[in-house]
């Protein structure tokens, strides 16, 4: 079994958990956010750079703690009981939400790709490539997560069909990790950061970059149009704070990785520190741009685990208003 102290604690999407602004004129309040995967998975890093460089108070909104949650359907509902109904979610989990007629809509872009995702097999394994699968157990996260929905479109790409593997939902990262270590399973999710901490155990099958195009867009800002409207400010100071914090990374990705392992409360500073660089060279996060090609792959994921028929008609989902000028062009 693989302990805390050896993985980064790692969680499915996530939502966010915001205490209430009051209204009226713009000032800087202490709040408390929520975002995915904070604590495990890089898609928080912009936002430590923003709260450890005083961003969010430079752009009107003090945020003092980001707290973590679980994920899908549960940050959605984060979102929307939070003082502040903003968050950052997975895409799928949006989507799905505004399709039952939540009164949600898509604000700006968050993660663009899955490049740093991989399946990986225990030490030994005599495993070489994705089409050695036919016939294996190969675990992922959750019916209907984006580990379902990326290995499923990889094993299409490579010319095989869920019937010819056998899928296992295993649970979060570490409890893949636990089952491929164990050999409950022959292959198991991961990604780059988990396998340097654990690389004497397993080690790559393959990147998803790879074996399939890893242009899917993992995560967006949500809000609720009547939220939005009434304080617009504090939507945009939080788009902006976000976008800041990405700018500073990407001038400064080293003390960027010393930030991010402190807020993650993670010693491995050399292994962040090396992760972000890799995710830099991948053009990993939006700068708050939306990629309509990568989101539209995303709705292939959908289809392909049976949760979306059909296209999605994005401008009924989505209002950029809110971003900068520069950022509401589409990708």
């Amino acid at each position: 079994m693989f302990t805390g102290n050896r993985l980064v604690r790692f969680g499915l999407f996530v939502g966010l958990a915001l205490s209430a602004f009051t209204a009226g004129p713009l000032k800087a309040e202490a709040e408390t956010i929520t975002v995915t995967h904070w604590g495990g998975q890089f898609y928080g890093v912009p936002y430590a750079v923003a709260m450890d460089k005083g961003f969010f108070k430079s752009n009107g909104v003090d945020v003092t703690g980001i707290l973590t949650a679980a994920g899908g359907g549960t940050a959605v509902r984060n979102t929307l009981a939070g003082g502040i109904p903003f968050g950052e979610v997975a895409l799928s989990a949006a989507v799905q939400a505004i399709n039952a007629g939540q009164k949600l809509i898509i604000i700006g872009g968050g993660v663009l790709n899955v490049s740093d995702q991989m399946w990986v097999v225990k030490k030994g394994s005599t495993l070489s490539g994705i089409k050695d699968l036919t016939g294996k157990q190969i675990a992922y996260t959750s019916p209907g997560s984006v580990s379902n929905m990326v290995i499923l479109m990889a094993l299409k790409a490579n010319g095989l069909t869920a019937q010819q593997v056998k899928l296992v939902p295993a649970g979060d990262l570490g409890a893949n990790l636990s089952a491929v270590g164990s050999g409950a399973v022959d292959a198991a999710f991961s990604d780059e950061l988990a396998l340097a901490q654990n690389s004497e155990l397993v080690k790559p099958l393959f990147m998803v970059r790879d074996v399939m195009d890893p242009r899917m867009m993992q995560t967006v800002m949500i809000t609720t149009a009547e939220y939005a409207k009434a304080h617009p400010d504090i939507i945009k100071g939080l788009i902006l704070a976000r976008r800041d914090g990405l700018r500073y990374m990407l001038e400064h990705p080293d003390e960027a990785a010393a930030i991010t392992a402190k807020a993650y409360n993670n010693p491995n500073v050399d292994l962040f520190r090396a992760h972000i660089h890799r995710l830099v060279a991948e053009n990993y996060w939006s700068d708050g741009r939306l990629d309509y090609v990568g989101m539209n792959h995303m709705v292939e994921g959908l289809q392909i685990t049976g949760q979306q028929k059909g296209d999605v008609d994005w401008p009924k989902y989505i209002d950029t208003s809110y971003l900068p000028a520069e950022l509401q062009s589409i990708q």
